[in-house]
């Protein structure tokens, strides 16, 4: 893995993370955390969506895209947890 690859992995992560708490109202956890969420939820996405049959594209946007439902889910999960 190159360096821009690296760079773009960590934006796209940040801006799926993002996206992701201003959907899911109250859970950011920061720019890092945000960085964090976006890229685990983007291996959540990449392992759930193939096996569903789901398909967005390629693409940048597209991995925006699949990283913010991905980061979706796993708030979701946390908020699950956090109140049971």
């Amino acid at each position: 893995m190159t360096v821009e690859n690296l760079l773009v992995f960590l934006l796209i992560g940040a801006i799926a993370g993002w996206l992701a708490g201003l959907i899911v109202s109250g859970f950011g956890f920061g720019l890092f955390g945000n960085i964090v969420v976006g890229i685990v939820g983007a291996f959540i996405a990449g392992a759930l969506f193939p096996a569903l049959g789901f398909t967005i594209g390629g693409g940048i946007l597209a991995a925006i895209i699949h990283a913010t439902i991905g980061a979706i889910i796993l708030l979701v999960l946390i908020r699950v947890i956090k109140r049971a």
